[in-house]
């Protein structure tokens, strides 16, 4: 079995691999400033043989390994880490801090478990290049800075990513979640939502504590706004439709004997329906004008995009190739079908743009004795940290080498044809 072949001296590279996702685990970046994941990434892409180009995107490496005719095999991972203060007291946890673009000091952690996929896409890619005899074909290995809400596809793709690479045949990726370390999650079409996000100023009239009636108090009209937002999904959304509405973030004032001149509200709203999201997006607007005016606000409310993710809509034939692949190789318990995911993603650009089928897929990262334990207690939302907490911490062993294997197996299901 060619794919089994491949895999072969996993075990031998593995100690290295790990290494490897210690020390990017330990030296987490912001979006757009993955300067030296992008040096590691084409370092080891260039000793692998792999013609490289770096800069993409500002921050994004791609490598190209041309292997003979055949079908051209994109392999996708996203490099940035998030503004979040590690607590999961590892032992190569983040201590690292950088100033932000508002001049805030702030922590960093890679708490959505991007470099699990740097370093598996890093495995894959030194795997096949090693094994070039085995598959036919080109193999793309793209890494692509500022997946959290930043817009690192779409911004690739406009440096001329496709030029470099060629038109793919399939575009391929992965995403570690809390699920069990050693499985696999999959499902055709929709897996993940859509998601639009802002930031909105809202305006009062600042005033002494004391003489409430002489100001507008935007305390008092973020909170009505906030509460108001929440009816959105609970009235105005139909049952059969998910989506979820979140603020985020609120921020007012600076003293408890005055009252503030404006609030400012951070929301998101995600939807498996771009319709849904868009009528989603309408009522924010609508809500939030309204509060405004019922408050007596002295201007209109600002609204300033964040980010706008289109869903993740898995390929069907696609997808049920990939998982057909993975459970000849990982085994028929370790792959399964699960629910789509609320979360929200930018690979799906890749595809939409060039035109290919994608297919995504979950990566289980939770340790799987605490998984069944948690599972059996009906405390796995409790127990087991998810993304974007600073408690995640994905087990090394054996979310790796499954992460690896699953990144080559899906892409030899389409380059496993040996040359003439």
């Amino acid at each position: 079995m060619p794919t089994a072949d491949v895999l072969r001296s996993l075990p031998e590279v593995l100690p290295d691999l790990e290494a490897v996702y210690r020390d990017l685990h330990a030296h987490p970046e912001l979006a757009y400033t993955e300067h030296r994941t992008a040096g590691v990434v084409a370092g080891r892409l260039r000793r692998d043989g792999f013609e490289v180009t770096e800069g993409i995107g500002v921050t994004g490496v791609v490598g190209v390994l041309r292997n003979g005719a055949g079908p051209t095999v994109m392999l996708r991972a996203d490099m940035d880490a998030l503004p979040v203060e590690e607590k999961t007291g590892l032992g190569y946890a983040s201590t690292a801090t950088t100033t932000d673009e508002t001049g805030e000091v702030v922590p960093l952690m890679h708490a959505c478990g991007h470099d699990v996929h740097v370093t598996c896409l890093l495995g894959a890619a030194h795997l096949m290049a090693a094994s070039a005899g085995l598959w036919s074909g080109t193999l793309v290995a793209l890494f692509q800075p500022a997946e959290e809400g930043r817009g690192g596809a779409q911004r690739m793709i406009a440096d001329g990513l496709f030029d470099v690479t060629g038109k793919p045949d399939i575009v391929l990726g992965q995403h570690v979640f809390p699920y069990p370390a050693g499985t696999v999650g999959y499902r055709p079409g929709p897996f993940l939502a859509a998601s639009d996000g802002f930031d909105v100023r809202l305006y009062g009239r600042g005033a002494h504590g004391s003489r409430p009636e002489s100001g507008v108090d935007p305390v008092v009209l973020a909170a009505s706004t906030v509460m108001r937002l929440q009816t959105i999904v609970a009235r105005e959304v139909a049952a059969h439709e998910q989506a979820v509405l979140t603020v985020g973030a609120l921020h007012a004032g600076t003293k408890a004997n005055i009252i503030a001149d404006h609030a400012d509200l951070s929301l998101s709203v995600r939807s498996f329906d771009r319709r849904v999201s868009a009528r989603m997006v309408a009522s924010v607007r609508r809500i939030i004008e309204a509060e405004c005016a019922a408050s007596g606000s002295p201007r209109p409310p600002e609204f300033a995009e964040l980010f706008g993710f289109t869903p993740t809509v898995n390929d069907p034939a696609a997808t049920e190739r990939v998982a057909g692949g993975l459970r000849a190789l990982l085994g028929e318990d370790a792959v399964t079908e699960i629910p789509p995911i609320m979360g929200s993603e930018d690979f799906g650009e890749f595809g939409e743009v060039s035109g290919a089928p994608s297919v995504f897929w979950a990566l289980g990262g939770a340790d799987p004795g605490a998984y069944a334990a948690a599972l059996e207690a009906g405390t796995v939302d409790e127990e087991i940290p998810s993304n974007h907490s600073p408690l995640f911490a994905p087990v090394v062993r054996p979310t790796l080498a499954t992460g690896v294997s699953a990144l080559v197996g899906a892409g030899m299901e389409w380059l496993g044809t040996v040359r003439a």
